[in-house]
């Protein structure tokens, strides 16, 4: 499945507001690690699992959800895609 640049642009604003709220500023990648990087953290999956629900109609939460399938915005695109 290929992700739309819309796409793309909706996940990586959620990302870059993430990451600004944390202090983070600086660029990052589609393939990039976000957690394991240390970048963001559990609270940030979870407030990043709620706006991904919200803004593509998807339900992703769950106890068993894997986390590691947000570490990166070319991960998440099987999410919303």
């Amino acid at each position: 499945c290929v992700m739309s640049s819309t796409e793309n642009e909706r996940l990586r604003a959620i990302i870059a507001g993430l990451l600004a709220e944390r202090g983070d500023t600086r660029p990052f990648e589609n393939t990039e690690s976000l957690f394991l990087s240390g970048r963001l953290d559990s609270m940030a999956a979870t407030h990043l699992i709620i706006a991904i629900e919200t803004e593509f109609g998807v339900e992703i939460g769950g106890a068993d959800f894997d986390v590691s399938l947000l570490d990166s915005i070319e991960e998440m695109t099987s999410l919303v895609a």
